[in-house]
């Protein structure tokens, strides 16, 4: 994670991370040097009504890596955490949104993570999976260091127009 974030400000990005509650506990001991690298606080959970976001409005969001968990949920407008609750509003308010699944075989082979994939497309959601994006591995056979996140930022700066400082969540 801290290595994408390095890259997204190697290209003059503003960066802000958002996590699922389960990705802020894998990711606990983490969180402050998250919190250094990017500047702002690390958010996995809703704010209290009336409380201001510590973000800046984003231009674009990024969700990757993401499980196939959050991916049906936000395709089915669901909002379970926080992060999948603001990716839903992304699409009601038109801001430009990047998703790179990261499932294995045996979870892709549920015939809901397709329709997942589509629902988000047809939404507007750029989604890299498949050819030219995540391409699921065997169960078991996973390696977080080899996630392609260079395809994610590249894929960023493409719906963005290469111009404008985008978010990242």
């Amino acid at each position: 994670m801290a290595e994408a974030i390095g890259q997204a400000h190697a290209r003059a990005w503003t960066v802000c991370l958002g996590l699922t509650p389960t990705a802020a506990t894998w990711m606990r001991d983490d969180i402050n040097s998250l919190e250094e690298l990017t500047g702002h606080p690390v958010r996995s959970a809703y704010r209290l009504p009336g409380e201001r976001s510590p973000w800046p409005k984003a231009d674009v969001m990024a969700f990757a890596p993401i499980t196939a968990n959050s991916l049906n949920a936000w395709a089915l407008g669901l909002t379970p955490s926080w992060v999948v609750g603001s990716l839903v509003e992304a699409i009601g308010t038109a801001v430009p949104v990047v998703a790179m699944p990261c499932v294995n075989e045996s979870l892709a082979g549920h015939p809901q993570v397709d329709r997942s994939v589509a629902v988000l497309r047809e939404a507007g959601v750029s989604v890299l999976y498949g050819e030219g994006g995540w391409v699921p591995n065997a169960s078991g056979q996973g390696r977080p260091d080899a996630y392609p996140w260079g395809l994610v930022l590249d894929e960023v700066d493409r719906v963005n127009g290469g111009g404008r400082r985008p978010g990242h969540q």
